[in-house]
């Protein structure tokens, strides 16, 4: 699952929320989690002014949504 949310001010692709749940991350370090999202973004971050991302295993995004 992956949720990417445009925070520019005008909508113009420089700033970006992302949401991605993995079962990837399962047993991960948070800062590992982000470079492996970074890894796959790699081109696109070039471009882009902020990113801000969460990462979530499956079992952690459920807890969540049943808060």
């Amino acid at each position: 699952f992956q949720d990417v949310e445009d925070t520019s001010p005008n909508r113009c692709a420089a700033s970006f929320k992302v949401l991605v749940v993995s079962p990837q991350f399962e047993g991960k370090p948070l800062l590992q989690r982000h470079r492996m999202v970074n890894n796959c973004l790699a081109e696109e971050l070039k471009e882009i002014h902020a990113f801000e991302q969460k990462t979530l295993t499956p079992e952690q995004w459920e807890k969540q949504k049943a808060q």
